[in-house]
C-alpha cells in the first residue's frame, strides 16, 4: 500500500468531517445566492442594486466557490481510499451525476450574477424563486444516495 493511501486511510475520519463541512458551506451559499437574486430582481433603486451586486460577488467568490473546490477535492480524496468499492456502487454513480449537475448549477449562478452585475437581468423574481429550489432537490438526492444507498 502506498504511503499516500495509508495516510488517507488513517485520516479518513478527518477527511470525511472536512468534506461534510465543505458540503454544508457550499449548499448554504447555493441556497442564499439565488435568494439574493430574488431580492435583487425586486429592487428598483441604485443603492439596493449596487448593494446586491457586492453581496452576490462576495458570497460567490468568498464562500460558494472555495467550498465547492474543497468539497470536490475532499471527495476525490475519499474516493481514492476505496476506488474499487465506489466504482462498483450504483448509488455512487447517481450521486456523482447529481454533483456534476450541482457544479453546472453553481456556474449558472455565476452567469446570472454577471447578468445582474452588467444590469442586463431580464428575469423576474418569480423565476429566481423557482431557480432557488434546484439545490434543495439536489441535496435531497445526494443525501439519500449517501445515507440510504438504494442501489
Amino acid at each position: 500500500m502506498s504511503l499516500i493511501k495509508e495516510l488517507l486511510i488513517s485520516g479518513q475520519s478527518w477527511i470525511t468531517a472536512f468534506h461534510i463541512i465543505a458540503v454544508v458551506c457550499w449548499f448554504a451559499a447555493l441556497f442564499y445566492l439565488p435568494r439574493l437574486f430574488v431580492y435583487h430582481a425586486m429592487s428598483d433603486d441604485d443603492i439596493s442594486n449596487e448593494r446586491f451586486k457586492i453581496m452576490e460577488r462576495k458570497l460567490y467568490r468568498g464562500i460558494a466557490t472555495p467550498s465547492m473546490v474543497a468539497t470536490i477535492l475532499l471527495g476525490i480524496a475519499l474516493f481514492s481510499i476505496y476506488p474499487d468499492y465506489f466504482l462498483h456502487a450504483a448509488w455512487f454513480h447517481v450521486k456523482i451525476a447529481l454533483v456534476i449537475l450541482l457544479v453546472i448549477y453553481h456556474h449558472a449562478c455565476l452567469y446570472l450574477m454577471k447578468q445582474f452585475r452588467d444590469d442586463k437581468n431580464t428575469r423576474s423574481h418569480v423565476f429566481y424563486r423557482w431557480f432557488n429550489e434546484v439545490p434543495v432537490l439536489m441535496l435531497v438526492g445526494i443525501v439519500i444516495m449517501v445515507v440510504v444507498r438504494p442501489f
